[in-house]
């Protein structure tokens, strides 16, 4: 980029170059030529620089994924956000906070039964856990009343 971006300013301020008929010709193809490879090469890097983008968010979007994963407390509060608080507390008096609790046909960190895991979904890590949990959550009206523990207990 620097080549061609200093032979576009050579010519610049060297016009003469591009009218004089002794290097009219030449002058013209090499202009053209580093305009052409300096836009090439701006496509390029453009290109680039979305790939990297992609990959970063892809990434970062990974790690959190993974930390969500291994730590019950944080997915839980990913998922639940402002109601953060009382879900660690439903979910610690429900499970311990272990997404293998199981207690008769209830299951995991918010001891859903098995109709509500059917309707609501469940999942082997805690963030599928919690996310299960919150969409019975907000469809019970966003209210504690189907579990057993209380946030308030």
């Amino acid at each position: 980029m620097k080549m061609d971006t200093s032979v576009i300013r050579f010519f610049e301020s060297h016009r003469w170059l591009l009218s004089d008929r002794r290097f009219q010709k030449e002058a013209n193809r090499r202009l053209g030529a580093a305009r052409k490879h300096l836009a090439s090469t701006k496509a390029q890097a453009a290109r680039a620089r979305v790939q990297l983008a992609r990959r970063t968010r892809a990434a970062e979007q990974q790690r959190l994924q993974e930390q969500l994963e291994r730590s019950p407390a944080k997915a839980i509060c990913h998922v639940f956000g402002s109601y953060c608080k009382q879900a660690l507390q439903v979910a610690r008096c429900e499970s311990g906070y272990r997404t293998t609790a199981q207690n008769g046909q209830y299951r995991g960190l918010f001891q859903m039964g098995s109709s509500e895991r059917q309707l609501f979904g469940h999942g082997v890590s805690a963030l599928q856990q919690a996310r299960a949990a919150y969409r019975y959550f907000v469809r019970s009206g966003r209210d504690w009343s189907p579990w057993s523990c209380k946030p308030w207990s």
